[in-house]
């Protein structure tokens, strides 16, 4: 169940020629595949292109309406090897993740297909994770594109143009025998806009065809001696291909004015930004006339030498727009003028940030930097100081959800450190990594996704104090299993691992996966984690509901204390609350609007007994408990409350019980279309608690006289 549906929007997609079709970037590019004739579809989902599997999966009806086969795959890894359709056959394939881990993951069959070559196109859609906004390490696709001599392209962010992009890249591929990638920043993929539909094409050749008739060409396989033919055919003949191809179909762009002594080369995705920029310059009116020549590369490898020196020749500088490091646009550029004799000189880094996002604002500050020197313009006027340092500014960590059945195996860790000390704990991608911050303050390192009990490996030391490790099913399904708890088992590893089975890849969006229990009829689930581990050969297992603090505090202790050799895993199950909720409040809503009684569990503070120590906040982080005003007008200290957003998961009073705190917190039934007796039920204990309060007001007043 992904956090978002696209049932209604993928209906567009049926739009022909004739139609327009209007709609977010990600809907655009599913558009621009079943146009392209593709014959089959996969990845793994990952932010910011998790979407893209989520309207893959919502538009399954209509891909099998064509002939196009989709895969949920299980890794980036699995989804680049399904590219092995397009070595042999004409079949066009694509397959999308998140850049640049899931290149890394896939590394291993991309270097195979881009090694051998491709004969139908083979397009890999990356969503290009580089900024302040990124969840990862700060790396970019461009060094893996030079690598394995696979074509870049980084379409200017517009929806007409990344849909052409999109067909362009298929014929590109089977131009060149090459594998293709597009790379789409976030901005791009949930930008909006328009462009004029085409009819959705059927393959022409299908995977029916190919399995009826298949085809074996050993000199597509890595293997001596065709492998070393390989980075021949490589440089001799496919490069000149796809050169010839970027060439004659124009895939980079000119825009301003078409002489200059100044000019611009841009990364294809970042001329909106630039375009903003040189509009709050002076120089632009903000929706692509410019007032410099600009030269757009939508495809950023491999350059086209003779396009470049055609740009600079006649300049006296030009301005590289190239986000991220190293610059490898920029030198390139540069050893391509300098062989031609060209003597224009290259700006870029040093004039823009070496690192970090080009915003705008960046973007603006380095051109009227490059306009001062090589313009004749007068320097930019230092920057205003800001009104509010960022030290005045209270940190806002990244945290769990309201009601996250994570936060309590974290709680429940907190509480046992009390006991036993600190432990080293080996953390994993996935939400589960929020435990880091505070307020738990957990975790010593994080290798990758699914990584968690990997990550522990070298600890693995007799008569020492065991290490914990943390993976989500998520990251389980996708690589834990063997990198992680098979290794253990073949290793015999003495350590602890906690796996959280909340019921989805709840990190990349929701999405089903093997142990899902509310998996689509299209695909199976219903298989326990607790099965795949012992059958790898873990012995020791435990299964504990993440909300029971006080029994996964036992479990916890027992593995960490236990004399039992071998690795010890605990699954801690509990749906992730997010899509509880989205699956339960319609039918709740609809429920109690057709006048059925339905109750809602709510907690919250008795102020008058609330000590005001906030150790329930230390301990939960959930975003519902707070702070509000004392009412003891003796007491200073502000007391704990409950906010109305609050789920009933029931957290916040099973720390109060498991870590001893005060009994201040309260269950309360919200009953919806209550009966007659429940009704006058309410009014009676309305009526007596009211009176009891009113009592305990004037005791308070008479003591304070």
């Amino acid at each position: 169940m992904a956090e978002r549906s696209f049932a209604r929007e993928v209906e567009r997609l049926r739009l022909g020629q004739g139609d327009v079709f209007h709609g977010e970037g990600i809907l655009a590019v599913t558009k621009a595949l079943l146009q392209s004739g593709v014959s089959y579809v996969g990845g793994y989902q990952g932010s910011p292109i998790s979407h893209l599997m989520d309207v893959f999966a919502d538009a399954d009806p209509l891909l099998r309406e064509l002939g196009i086969h989709f895969e949920q795959s299980a890794s980036e890894a699995t989804a680049a090897a399904m590219l092995a359709a397009s070595v042999n056959y004409p079949l066009r394939g694509a397959v999308t993740w998140k850049s640049t881990v899931g290149t890394n993951v896939a590394s291993d069959a991309l270097a195979n297909v881009a090694s051998g070559g491709v004969k139908g196109g083979a397009l890999v859609i990356v969503g290009e994770d580089y900024g302040e906004g990124s969840s990862i390490m700060q790396e970019r696709s461009h060094a893996f594109a030079m690598k394995s001599q696979i074509w870049l392209l980084d379409p200017r962010p517009n929806l007409a143009h990344i849909v052409d992009m999109v067909e362009h890249g298929f014929c590109l591929s089977e131009a060149s025998n090459t594998p293709v990638m597009l790379e789409l920043r976030i901005r791009a993929c949930h930008m909006t806009g328009r462009f004029a539909a085409k009819d959705n094409v059927r393959p022409a050749f299908t995977l029916r065809d190919a399995m009826n008739a298949p085809v074996r060409d050993t000199d597509r396989i890595v293997l001596p001696p065709a492998n070393f033919l390989h980075e021949h055919e490589k440089i001799e003949r496919r490069w000149p291909a796809a050169i010839d191809y970027i060439t004659a179909h124009k895939l980079n762009e000119r825009f301003g004015p078409d002489e200059g002594e100044l000019g611009i080369i841009v990364q294809g995705g970042m001329f909106n930004t630039l375009a903003r920029a040189m509009e709050m310059a002076g120089l632009g009116d903000g929706i692509g006339g410019l007032d410099l020549p600009t030269l757009v590369l939508n495809v950023t490898y491999p350059l086209v030498p003779a396009e470049i020196v055609q740009f600079c020749a006649g300049k006296r500088a030009v301005l590289i727009v190239e986000e991220g490091q190293p610059a490898f646009m920029e030198d390139a550029i540069a050893a391509a003028l300098r062989r031609a004799d060209v003597n224009t000189a290259i700006v870029g880094k040093g004039t823009f940030p070496l690192a970090g996002e080009y915003t705008g604002a960046v973007i603006r500050a380095g051109l009227e930097a490059f306009l001062a020197e090589h313009g004749g313009r007068a320097a930019p006027a230092p920057p205003a100081p800001p009104a509010l340092s960022m030290a005045h500014v209270p940190a806002r960590p990244a945290g769990f959800c309201t009601g996250c059945p994570e936060r309590p195996v974290f709680t429940a860790m907190k509480l046992l450190m009390r006991e036993l000390g600190p432990f080293h704990v080996s953390c994993d991608i996935g939400c589960h990594l929020f435990s880091i911050l505070p307020p738990f303050n957990i975790g010593n390192t994080t290798m990758g996704y699914g990584l968690g009990f990997a990550g522990a490996a070298a600890f693995n030391v007799a008569d020492a104090k065991r290490t914990i490790s943390v993976m989500g099913d998520g990251g389980f399904w996708h690589n834990g299993l063997t990198s992680g708890v098979g290794n253990a088992v073949f290793n015999k590893s003495d350590n602890v691992l906690v796996i959280v089975d909340n019921g989805y890849s709840a990190a990349t969006g929701g999405q089903d996966i093997l142990s899902s229990k509310n998996a689509p009829a299209t695909r199976s689930g219903h298989h326990r984690i607790e099965d795949a581990v012992r059958g790898v050969g873990v012995e020791w297992v435990r299964t504990v509901e993440t909300y029971r603090i006080k029994q996964f505090k036992a479990a916890l202790k027992e593995a960490l204390t236990t004399r039992e050799s071998g690795p010890k895993v605990i699954i801690a199950v509990g749906e992730c609350m997010l899509n509880r909720q989205r699956r339960e409040k319609p039918l709740f809503a609809a429920a109690v609007k057709q006048g059925e009684r339905r109750v809602r569990a709510r907690f919250g503070v008795d102020p008058d007994v609330c000590t005001g120590d906030h150790s329930c906040i230390r301990l939960s982080g959930c975003p519902t408990l707070t702070v509000a005003p004392n009412p003891d007008p003796l007491r200073e200290d502000p007391v704990a409350a409950v906010a109305q957003d609050c789920v009933g998961c029931g957290v916040c009073g099973e720390i109060a019980h498991a870590a001893i705190l005060c009994p201040s917190f309260y269950r309360a039934d919200l009953i919806h279309n209550a009966g007659p007796w429940e009704r006058r039920w309410a009014k009676v204990q309305t009526q007596v608690t009211g009176t009891l309060q009113r009592w305990s007001d004037k005791r308070r007043l008479a003591r304070l006289a």
